[in-house]
């Protein structure tokens, strides 16, 4: 580190002790002048985060790594920026406003630095200092924000499919999966994860998949009710596939799909009819304690 950077570092550090509660209330300002944040954060919340950033940037300008480096490597700092970032994507904010918020945090520290000296040199390097480490900060908050509102959205996408896709108690050790929309392989995973569970569960016997409300049966789609089927049956339970319309079965039979080895019916109602058959008949049957496959 040159003698000119400590010094610029020993200027800024200085004001943040001796102004640090000035340095908070001009930056929670400065934020609350932007409209959008000011809808989605309230002013406690701001000075919370200002107090806690501005103590983990001291901190950090004490060690004796590079300010441009020193968000990347000091635990505490990093952490205060990237849960900040996080708390506004869950809260809905642009990524702009979050990085505009960190960066505003310039303005607030060199005003403070401009309160403890007047000269121009020792403002121009306290300068530079203060922009490389906001900067690095507000890279990291966009870079955060930009990972965390894709997580957020898979996981979002992940809970939809799940509420699209319920598993539902028909009867007893019966159980039915209602497919509305189209069946591509991240929904099939989703249904088949669901009903393997609910199966295991509810100990149930059979399992109807009932596709009544899928607009069309291709290769594709017809290739994932299949191994929707084997996993069930991998599972000792019965599978029944009921909604063929006319129009489906049609369209099966056009492309040659083989679902010769599935049961199936034609609206929901009668394939409970045949479920509840296939219980009786497993309720009959002479138990050998094992579990047998269909």
């Amino acid at each position: 580190m040159s003698s000119t950077e400590a010094a610029a570092r020993e200027r800024v550090i200085g004001a943040l002790r001796a102004e640090s509660d000035t340095v908070s209330d001009r930056w929670v300002q400065l934020q609350l002048a932007q409209e959008e944040l000011r809808d989605i954060v309230s002013e406690g919340e701001l000075r919370e985060e200002a107090d806690i950033l501005l103590g983990a940037l001291l901190q950090g300008l004490e060690s004796d790594v590079p300010a441009n480096r020193v968000v990347a490597t000091d635990r505490s700092l990093r952490r205060t920026v990237t849960d900040l970032s996080m708390r506004r994507a869950r809260a809905g904010a642009m990524p702009t406003v979050t990085s505009l918020a960190v960066l505003s945090l310039k303005e607030a520290l060199l005003e403070a630095v401009q309160r403890q000296t007047r000269d121009t040199e020792e403002l121009f390097t306290a300068a530079v200092l203060i922009n490389r480490l906001l900067d690095a900060a507000g890279a990291l908050s966009f870079e955060t924000y930009v990972e965390g509102r894709e997580e957020i959205i898979r996981r979002q996408s992940r809970q939809l499919l799940e509420v699209s896709t319920p598993v539902v108690r028909l009867w007893r050790q019966v159980l039915a999966v209602p497919l509305i929309g189209t069946l591509d392989t991240t929904r099939t995973q989703v249904v088949m994860e669901n009903l393997l569970e609910a199966i295991q569960e509810h100990e149930a016997l059979v399992a109807i998949i009932d596709i009544t409300g899928v607009p069309t049966v291709d290769t594709a789609v017809a290739q994932h009710l299949m191994q929707t089927v084997n996993a069930v049956r991998l599972m000792g339970a019965d599978c029944v596939i009921s909604g063929i319309r006319p129009s489906i079965a049609q369209t099966i039979a056009q492309l040659g799909i083989d679902l010769s080895t599935i049961l199936t019916r034609a609206t929901l109602a009668d394939a409970l009819a045949a479920a509840v058959k296939l219980t009786d008949e497993a309720a009959h049957r002479p138990s050998s304690g094992v579990r047998e496959n269909p």
